[in-house]
């Protein structure tokens, strides 16, 4: 037993040196450090950039700090807005995009092992989309926002921190991937006249979000079906007989740019997008791939009368091993508590969903590094190692989604409550550490009988002139 205990001081040693690294590298003290954020709000992300913006709808990023002690790439989170009947353009990213459905309701196609697959989307799902993917997302919804948030992660990225869109297809807004090689090249490679290539690579200029149709506007006469409609809509057999001339690419042009054998190659992208050409059966093409995993229909890994929380990694669904990348769902009652705990092989990223709520996050030199305020639609994180936790507002449900930097099962390490770190090692090594007695040491942290999530009023008092309430939130 006592060998056991010694063991387990030994690791929580080795955790603490290693946090103890990371706090002088975030203080700046460390070579080559980017210096610490000042005032309470350092662990939120708050710089915040609108990437594209249409009538039909837009994007917005929120990028994570650059730190030196990240020892992974860092993840930022997209938020997503598509008005009803509404298409986000084919392209492709340098980064992987793990999409959460808000809500609304989509339709997502994307290119999954040299097949083009399409895959609906509802409310509470999870889909993986992997760098070099081309894909393409339509709000199906009836009089319904799409309303997504996304990881974007940037471990496969041409640059540190940095994510590129690259849009297979546009006009001159934006542009296409195409439009970059030589008109006479493109034409041979197309088997098509340069006229016929201009007027494919002009016409598109409302931006990377379009309405399907063009029946949105205020007037009563509804204007032609836009291109992006009439192709969506086509029988499969159509529209891959249709594609057939576009991918029509000499694969020994291809070849001598040194592309023929890359999965990012010209023409395999386009290929993959639209469907392998030269088969009998394209159906094929649509079906085989992986389906979409709906985290509200998940029982809840812990559940009690002050909350509940969902944690899914790659035993749960297997796309999120190639990144390496967890996601997670809370959702708290008013008043109630996340218990201190700390995150042993992850950094974690949330986003406020619904009702409002405090994180309290300390540093490892035992000082309070945040205790900041957050409602719907903040965004914070807390690096691996770092004490934390969420405390729900008195006036409500607090309701929180994220990500974690890692796929596997992160087993939170808890600071307080019934199965905690030091309910389960109490003994003359931590009476000897707290200066008490065993018998006293044991009294205090034997008083709390709940664990997990804990009730919390005391420090959750309700905001001036708010109304007290309970229970769980109406979604999940």
């Amino acid at each position: 037993m006592g060998k056991g205990r010694a063991l387990v001081l030994l690791a929580l040693l080795a955790v603490a040196v290693a946090v103890a690294v990371a706090y002088e590298d975030m203080e700046g003290g460390g070579e080559g450090g980017t210096g610490r954020r000042e005032g309470e709000e350092q662990f939120l992300l708050q710089d915040s950039e609108e990437v594209v913006r249409t009538d039909a709808g837009y994007m917005r990023v929120v990028r994570s700090p650059g730190s030196k002690f990240i020892n992974t790439p860092p993840i930022h989170i997209g938020f997503i807005t598509m008005e009803p009947k509404t298409l986000f353009i084919p392209q492709y990213l340098d980064s992987t995009l793990i999409l959460f459905v808000r809500t609304g309701e989509a339709r997502v196609g994307h290119v999954y092992k040299d097949k083009l697959v399409e895959r609906k989307l509802t409310m509470g799902d999870i889909y993986r989309i992997g760098a070099g993917s081309a894909f393409y997302l339509i709000n199906t919804g009836e009089g319904q926002r799409l309303h997504i948030i996304c990881s974007i992660d940037t471990s496969q990225s041409l640059g540190w921190n940095t994510f590129q869109s690259f849009f297979v297809a546009g006009g001159t807004y934006p542009a296409s991937v195409l439009s970059g090689f030589d008109r006479l090249t493109l034409s041979t490679a197309f088997n098509v006249s340069e006229g016929d290539l201009g007027e494919m690579l002009t016409r598109q200029a409302k931006g990377p979000i379009v309405y399907l149709s063009d029946t949105h506007t205020q007037s009563d006469t509804p204007r032609p079906r836009s291109l992006w409609s009439k192709f969506m809509d086509m029988e499969d057999h159509v529209k891959m007989g249709y594609m057939r001339r576009i991918v029509r690419i000499n694969e020994d042009n291809v070849e001598e740019e040194g592309g023929g054998g890359s999965e990012w190659s010209f023409r395999k992208l386009l290929s993959s997008f639209f469907g392998r050409t030269g088969k009998k059966d394209d159906s094929k093409a649509r079906g085989k791939g992986p389906d979409p995993y709906n985290i509200y229909e998940r029982k809840p890994d812990f559940e009690n009368n002050y909350g509940c929380s969902i944690a899914l990694d790659n035993s749960d669904y297997a796309p999120l091993k190639h990144d390496d990348i967890g996601v997670y769902l809370v959702n708290l009652t008013a008043g109630s508590m996340m218990a201190p705990h700390i995150n042993p092989s992850a950094t974690e990223y949330g986003i406020v969903l619904r009702g409002a709520g405090t994180i309290q996050v300390v540093n490892p030199n035992g000082t309070l590094g945040m205790n900041a305020k957050v409602t719907e639609g903040d965004v914070f994180w807390v690096p691996r190692y770092f004490p934390f936790c969420q405390i729900a507002s008195r006036t409500g449900p607090f309701v929180f989604f994220g990500f974690t930097t890692s796929a596997r099962d992160n087993k939170p390490q808890f600071l307080a409550g019934a199965n905690s770190l030091l309910h389960t090692m109490s003994g003359p090594e931590f009476a000897a550490a707290f200066g008490l007695t065993e018998e006293r040491l044991r009294e205090i942290v034997q008083a709390q009988k709940e664990s997990t999530i804990l009730p919390s009023a005391a420090v959750a008092p309700p905001e001036e002139g708010a109304p007290v309430m309970g229970g769980f939130a109406s979604v999940w």
